[in-house]
Formats: structure tokens, C-alpha cells, sequence
């Protein structure tokens, strides 16, 4: 299959998601999250698949959403309605987002996130949804549209490191690095940089030895205790409240901000410390 936002490999027994837009740090476009879940339709029908490694190209996983497209574009868009907004066009749009991330988690095969550089907003919520994170040490990880403009929709934060540490890291947008997500188990590992193309190998390596049904039965174990504490139902309010938020008052202001200075003043401004609305 050809692709736009990403690129899709094999290599014995494990399969690579390359995120593919380097020159925007493989921000997320119209395509990227179907192309995803497309990429991960194949591996999981392939017979000689037994684990899948997502990545990216260049020197970042995911920047998050392209806010050049979603926010500093004049005008409407499928993020951004004109007023009054029907919340359901979008969380029909964002539910759909939401469910083609998922497919990482919900796949029957094992899901490896390979990080250096940056994955944050929306690049956050792709990785999270990998079984197994491994980080670069002086990777950055976060969700800083928890300030403004958004809501993590695959609401992993909180079944990764519990309420205290996931309200830490929302009520702030602070971003983490590797080593920090890795003390406080939001990711499995940090290894320096320059190893960790070769401890996800391995850890790829380890899995793809079990047999298919094997890793399958563990997985949807594991998963299911998830799903008992409620994730499809705490994914559909997070859904509703990221297009809330895009839709406030002050969301709407960054909206504008964006148009009138551009998106990465916009962010700055977003992220001083400065208070917000």
C-alpha cells in the first residue's frame, strides 16, 4: 500500500510504523491517524507479523496536531467550527481520530513506541497507546494543550501513572523527559539516545520469539482490566471535552492568536506561565 504520513516495513517477524513528516516533526495531518490504523490492519492480517514498532522520521516522534493546518490556517476547519459548533460533527471527527490510535492498543499483536526527539499533545496520545514505550533519555514527553486547546482523547495518562501524577502533568502542560517518564512509569525504559534503536530491537527481538497466540492472550488479558475500569467511557468524555475546549472562549482566542502571529508565538504565549483567559 502507498502512504502519505507514514511509511510501513518489514523485517522478519516485526513490522515498522514510520510516522513520516519530518520537515513538521511528523505532526499529524488529515491522513496520519487512518493512515495509522490502516498500517496496523496490515501487520495484524499478516501471518508472519508478531509485533509492530512505531516511530518516527527525523529527529522527533510527533510534534502533536499541526497547528499550522488546525490553528494558524485562517478560518474554519474539521478541528475548529464557526459558532454556533455542534459538539457532535466533532467528536464524530475526533471519536474517529481517537478509535484509528487505538487500533495500537486494541491490535492483537504487541505494540512498541520508539521515542527520541519530542511526543507531545496528540504525539503523546499515539505513543501512549503503544503496550511498550522506550524513550530516549533527552526525549521530551507532555501534553501542553492541556493548558489550552485540548484534552488528551485516548486518556491513557491516567491508567499509566494513576490520578495524582496524570493531574501533575495536565494541570500543568508541562513536558517530561525520558528519564523522568520512565521514574514515574508513564514509559517502560530510557536509554541514551544513541542505544535505542537497538534496545527496542531487542525487546521487538524477545517478543517476536513467543507465538502469535500466545501474545494475543496475554494482551487481551492485560486489556481487558482496562476496559473493567471503565477506558471506552472515560475516552468518550475526554473526546467530548477536547472539542469543548477548542470551542471556549479561550480556545477560540488561541484560535485567533494563532491566525494573527502565527502558531508557534501562539504557543509560546500559551506556555509562559502567563495567565490564560
Amino acid at each position: 500500500m502507498s502512504y502519505e504520513s507514514i511509511e510501513y516495513e518489514t523485517a522478519g517477524r516485526v513490522a515498522t510504523i514510520t510516522l513520516n513528516r519530518p520537515d513538521r516533526l511528523n505532526a499529524i495531518d488529515w491522513a496520519m491517524p487512518g493512515e495509522i490504523a490502516e498500517a496496523v490492519d496490515v501487520a495484524e492480517a499478516d501471518p508472519n507479523i508478531h509485533v509492530i514498532v512505531v516511530t518516527g522520521a527525523g529527529r522527533a516522534f510527533c510534534s502533536g496536531y499541526d497547528l499550522k493546518l488546525y490553528a494558524e490556517t485562517e478560518g474554519p476547519n474539521p478541528g475548529v467550527q464557526e459558532m454556533p459548533w455542534d459538539p457532535m460533527v466533532d467528536y464524530s471527527m475526533m471519536g474517529k481520530n481517537t478509535e484509528q490510535f487505538m487500533r495500537l492498543w486494541r491490535c492483537h499483536k504487541p505494540t512498541i513506541a520508539k521515542i527520541r526527539g519530542f511526543a507531545v499533545a496528540g504525539g503523546s496520545d499515539i505513543a501512549l497507546c503503544c503496550d511498550v514505550v522506550v524513550m530516549a533519555e533527552n526525549a521530551r514527553i507532555g501534553y501542553p494543550p492541556a493548558r489550552v486547546w485540548g484534552c488528551p482523547t485516548t486518556a491513557m495518562w491516567v491508567y499509566r501513572v494513576g490520578a495524582e501524577r496524570a493531574k501533575r502533568m495536565l494541570l500543568t502542560g508541562d513536558l517530561i523527559d525520558g528519564t523522568e517518564a520512565a521514574r514515574i512509569g508513564l514509559v517502560l525504559e530510557a536509554v541514551p539516545e544513541a542505544k535505542l534503536d537497538a534496545r527496542v530491537d531487542e525487546l521487538a527481538a524477545r517478543m517476536a520469539g513467543v507465538p502469535k497466540n500466545q501474545l494475543m492472550m496475554q494482551k487481551l488479558m492485560i486489556n481487558q482490566a482496562y476496559e473493567n475500569m471503565g477506558l471506552a467511557s472515560t475516552q468518550m468524555v475526554a473526546t467530548l471535552f477536547d472539542g469543548i475546549t477548542r470551542h471556549s472562549p479561550e480556545g477560540m482566542w488561541f484560535k485567533e492568536r494563532a491566525e494573527a502571529v502565527g502558531f508557534q508565538q501562539a504557543v509560546r504565549e500559551r506556555d509562559s506561565g502567563e495567565p490564560i483567559g
